[in-house]
């Protein structure tokens, strides 16, 4: 009597409940996974041209000006001017993800420098320590002022999506971080520091 009783109230496996909770943690985890998909948002990756390298422009700059591309990099240097950022960056090369990594050389022109201009409004006061960025762009024929010869470099992006990257397992730490141009770029073109001669 007391066995019918027990399985009178237990309840088989594979019932509508345990499906409905299979299903939905499945869900959970795709959605989880494909977030991860990528490092930028498809809108800024359908504007960019692609596959485009630091070499590439600078070595055909007026071919891509005023063109979104998509680059990676180490920030090693930081002026502030006029409600500006400019941010010197080392350039890292980008995975199909769009994730930064160590280049297989430290030598030749994927290796060198250019610069990324950022309105500092929304910018995360934390990106000084991001080991690492993702950075989507308009190239521009502007300077920084007061540029020395030492870090002297002709390429310059007008940033438009900024995403920060902590030093974690795989290039995907826990601090990560974006910031999105909230205004037009144009404004920002219309109105240089210092117009390249």
């Amino acid at each position: 009597m007391d066995t019918m009783l027990g399985n009178r109230f237990r309840r088989p496996a594979g019932t509508p409940c345990m499906r409905w909770f299979s299903v939905t943690v499945g869900c959970m985890v795709t959605v989880g996974l494909s977030a991860c998909a990528t490092a930028i948002p498809s809108k800024f990756v359908s504007q960019a041209e692609p596959g485009v390298t630091l070499t590439a422009l600078k070595n055909r700059p007026e071919a891509y000006k005023g063109k979104v591309v998509i680059l990676g990099g180490v920030i090693v240097d930081k002026r502030e001017e006029e409600g500006r950022v400019w941010l010197l960056v080392k350039n890292r090369p980008l995975d199909a993800d769009y994730v930064p990594h160590v280049p297989v050389s430290r030598e030749g022109p994927e290796a060198s420098h250019y610069w990324v201009m950022v309105t500092s409004q929304g910018l995360p006061k934390t990106y000084r320590n991001w080991a690492r960025m993702t950075v989507v762009g308009r190239v521009s024929d502007h300077r920084a002022a007061g540029l020395d010869s030492a870090t002297e470099t002709d390429t310059v992006l007008v940033a438009l999506y900024l995403r920060g990257w902590g030093s974690g397992w795989g290039g995907y730490g826990l601090h990560e971080e974006t910031w999105e141009e909230i205004q037009s770029p144009n404004a920002i073109l219309s109105t240089p520091l210092r117009v390249k001669p």
